[in-house]
């Protein structure tokens, strides 16, 4: 979940909490913690724009971590159920 949730934004940049549910496929509880794990690991920002419109935003961090489970995913006989892992 928190991989797919990284890809998201990292993939579709900044998006609205709606969007980000959407697009990594959960709730929206669901989505709201780990969001907050992730803001506080420094791989996601909240961005508030025009009219208090919040966004969520992955950052350089994220997309290198993107970058090296990409890597491992080519080296290791990951399954799609191991994506799904939490940090």
């Amino acid at each position: 979940m928190y991989i797919s949730t990284l890809e998201a934004l990292a993939y579709y940049g900044p998006l609205k909490l709606t969007r980000v549910t959407y697009k990594a496929k959960m709730n929206c509880s669901q989505l709201k913690s780990i969001l907050a794990d992730l803001i506080q690991k420094k791989l996601v920002e909240e961005r508030t724009l025009k009219k208090n419109k919040v966004v969520y935003a992955a950052t350089p961090k994220a997309r290198t971590v993107l970058s090296y489970f990409e890597e491992l995913k080519e080296m290791l006989p990951i399954t799609e159920d191991a994506t799904q892992l939490s940090f």
